[in-house]
């Protein structure tokens, strides 16, 4: 005996959406965020690019205020960029670095932070904090990736490795 069409449709469509529900919590069971830092010479500043899952933004927010953000609200960038700026920081031996915030876009599906050293390339010794969102996941990844005249080093941070000093 064969079922009814609409069984048979509902039973499809319930299969289906579990498949997509499954795909989507596969897709992110990985926390990551790329850093891109090089010098622009054009302008003599060193730039910094971060960018990062705004899902995760959201949620480490959401967590941190009780409340929901929108990144368009300069209030709310405001909040953000005071965490950012607290786990982001590049020092010398003479202490941390003038890194500005030049500011930041949104879409749905990242959040891309600009900032930069104003008419300065990075000192040959630094130490690097990159500890953004590992406070709040215990499997995120930042990786850095550092232009110096084309030599491209890539430096990865996680919970337990907050900081790295090079070279």
């Amino acid at each position: 005996m064969s079922m009814p069409n609409s069984l048979r449709l509902f039973k499809i469509s319930l299969l289906s959406a579990l498949i997509a529900i499954s795909a989507m919590a596969y897709a992110h069971r990985f926390h990551a965020a790329i850093t891109d830092i090089s010098l622009n010479s054009n302008t003599g500043n060193t730039e910094i690019i971060h960018t990062l899952m705004a899902h995760d933004i959201e949620a480490i927010l959401e967590n941190l205020y009780q409340r929901q953000f929108d990144l368009s609200d300069p209030d709310d960038v405001q909040v953000f960029r005071k965490y950012f700026e607290k786990q982001f920081v590049i020092s010398d031996v003479n202490g941390v670095l003038p890194v500005k915030w030049v500011g930041l876009k949104v879409d749905p599906n990242s959040v891309i932070v600009f900032q930069e050293i104003e008419k300065r390339t990075l000192p040959t010794q630094v130490k690097i904090r990159q500890a953004v969102l590992t406070d709040f996941l215990s499997d995120q990844v930042n990786t850095l990736n550092l232009n110096r005249d084309g030599n491209v080093q890539t430096l990865t941070f996680t919970r337990s490795q907050r900081e790295i000093a090079f070279p």
